[in-house]
């Protein structure tokens, strides 16, 4: 969760590199080794030419779109079922998604029926749903998610019934979602 992605376009490409893969610092020549390990990375990853930038072709920062999904009050998070190593295009791992209240606690469904997770989605894509400043929004939100997670639609034995956003997790955040647009009446 520490390190940002750098961006960077070389050989007519757009390049990605985590910011531990410094490519901006001259190498100091401590030792050969780590001389040869810094010079290889101000080369191109593609076609191994040396990098230089001039201003409009520097490197851009992007924050890591992880963040610690109980820190993110009254949110969508997606991480994975078996944690934030297995959120990729490789992994047979499927995505999970839950619902944050006020505090940081996670609602989500599983096949167990609805959990509320203290911890397990430390490294998650959040994204905030209410401000932080709507105090009378996040008691409302709060009081609501655990009324709709107490529903009879969420008990363990519906799990695989056909539901209207296809994957559980996602038709029990979505349902609740828009069922707090519908108590704003924005719906």
């Amino acid at each position: 969760m520490d390190r940002t992605l750098i961006k960077f376009s070389h050989c007519d490409k757009d390049i990605y590199r985590f910011s531990d893969h410094n490519i901006c610092e001259e190498p100091d020549a401590q030792s050969t080794h780590a001389f040869e390990s810094k010079l290889r990375l101000l080369r191109c990853p593609v076609c191994f030419e040396r990098l230089r930038f001039n201003l409009l072709e520097a490197p851009v920062s992007i924050p890591c779109p992880f963040k610690n999904g109980h820190n993110v009050p009254c949110a969508f998070n997606i991480g994975s079922m078996y944690g934030p190593l297995h959120i990729s295009e490789y992994d047979e791992s499927e995505l999970h998604i839950g619902i944050t209240n006020s505090k940081g606690v996670v609602y989500n469904y599983t096949l167990t029926g609805i959990r509320r997770d203290e911890s397990g989605w430390e490294k998650c894509v959040s994204v905030p749903l209410v401000q932080s400043d709507r105090y009378s929004l996040k008691e409302l939100w709060d009081s609501e998610l655990e009324k709709f997670s107490l529903l009879a639609s969420w008990a363990p034995q519906r799990f695989y019934e056909e539901r209207e956003f296809g994957s559980r997790c996602y038709a029990f955040a979505l349902t609740f979602i828009n069922h707090m647009r519908a108590t704003e009446g924005k719906l």
